[in-house]
């Protein structure tokens, strides 16, 4: 019986060996899954463009309003969400490096 348990074991050592190797495989040595991709039709320079647009209209104002718990019109809160949908988009897409 003990040899059994212990055959049982080294394989239970052995498939989560593996199962690390094959996470680690998926991402870079530090831990980071890497840049994520654009929606279709999109590239850095039209989500920059488009948050260069939203800059100038004022919406990170309007952003940092939304973060300080202030009341927004909907159409204001379209705004924020869009800038930061756009926001994720450009920073998972790794745009910025």
């Amino acid at each position: 019986m003990a040899t059994a348990s212990r055959i049982a074991g080294k394989f239970a050592v052995l498939g989560i060996a593996g199962l690390l190797a094959a996470c680690a495989a998926q991402s870079s040595p530090n831990g980071d899954p890497g840049a994520k991709p654009l929606p279709p039709g999109q590239t850095c320079q039209t989500v920059r463009g488009e948050l260069n647009k939203m800059d100038g209209r004022g919406v990170p104002a309007k952003v940092e309003r939304a973060t300080a718990g202030q009341k927004l019109s909907p159409a204001d809160k379209a705004d924020v969400d869009r800038y930061n949908q756009m926001l994720n988009y450009y920073l998972g897409g790794r745009c910025h490096v």
